[in-house]
């Protein structure tokens, strides 16, 4: 169990903030409006109002004591970085901020952030990628060659094993699992045989998993 301070409740803090709630993590959340604060009260740790860019008030907060320090302001860039910025020098042990463009990320980074998200370039990025196929059903880019794919079994793939479709040969692509009723099963080898009906987790480089799937 992680505990983790939130700094902004807009819709993608309030998304951050329910999925590590469900992860079962500890959360302190903080914005400036109290109507956001007081609607997060059910699926936070704890939460307070306050001004991000106040170093009294961030003081009072103990950062040192958090093992991440999520940024998630999105309606004003320049607080962004002055938070940042007061969380490292308060001694924050790692601090995430998003930003929606390149030039804020390097902004954000001189601050003292240690990583940088793009919550609408990545929400893109996945959209192009599900809609230009059949198959895709979930994606995640690692960098800017590989991925890793949730898809549907292409019908040639069909009462194969991974060992007669020699993928990684062909493609230099890796099965990883099989979904079967709902949960993943990561224990594949050469004699698994695919069907229809489960789904299958991939890595590859983005350009050859376009080219078996024709996108």
């Amino acid at each position: 169990m992680k505990s983790v301070l939130l700094i902004g409740l807009g819709r993608f803090g309030q998304h951050v903030a329910r999925k590590l709630n469900d992860l079962g993590h500890q959360v302190m959340a903080v914005d400036s409006s109290e109507e956001r604060v007081e609607g997060a009260l059910a699926y936070v740790t704890n939460a307070q109002i306050g001004d991000s860019t106040s170093r009294e008030f961030l003081s009072s907060l103990d950062i040192p004591s958090f093992d991440a320090c999520i940024v998630a302001i999105g309606d004003n860039f320049q607080n962004s970085l002055e938070t940042a910025d007061l969380l490292k020098e308060l001694g924050a042990q790692k601090v995430i901020a998003r930003a929606s463009r390149g030039v804020q990320e390097k902004f954000l980074l001189r601050c003292g952030a240690d990583e940088v998200v793009y919550p609408e370039k990545q929400l893109a990025a996945w959209t192009a990628i599900r809609c230009t196929s059949e198959h895709i059903l979930d994606y995640i880019e690692l960098d800017e060659d590989y991925s890793i794919f949730e898809l549907t079994v292409p019908e040639e793939w069909r009462g194969k094993t991974i060992l007669q479709l020699d993928l990684r040969k062909r493609y230099g692509i890796n099965i990883l699992g099989v979904r079967r009723a709902g949960r993943l099963d990561m224990g594949v080898g050469p004699d698994t045989v695919l069907d229809g009906g489960s789904p299958v987790l991939i890595l590859g480089r983005q350009k050859e998993v376009n080219k078996f799937l024709r996108i």
